[in-house]
């Protein structure tokens, strides 16, 4: 199954109201924020030897990779919206 058939509901909804750049945008914010969510959770279980209390130092860089990205696409979207580019359909 591909991302478009996965997200299809989502993919329509936000494209429908953004446009297709921008919807197809915050979609991928809504799936880097799942991923988020799962890296988060996981890193409850693999703790770091080396710093208690702390995620695993591989968790702790996917975790900051995917809130690096998901800051960048925001950034554009805040740039599309600032710039008033129209929605494309």
């Amino acid at each position: 199954m591909t991302v478009y058939d996965d997200r299809r509901e989502d993919l329509e909804r936000y494209e429908f109201m953004m446009g297709q750049e921008r919807g197809r945008l915050a979609v991928t914010l809504d799936c880097i924020t799942d991923a988020l969510v799962l890296v988060g959770q996981h890193g409850v279980y693999c703790q770091s030897a080396r710093q208690p209390g702390k995620p695993a130092m591989d968790i702790q860089i996917i975790s900051k990779n995917l809130t690096d990205a998901k800051e960048l696409i925001s950034s554009v979207l805040g740039t599309l919206k600032a710039a008033g580019a129209p929605p494309e359909s």
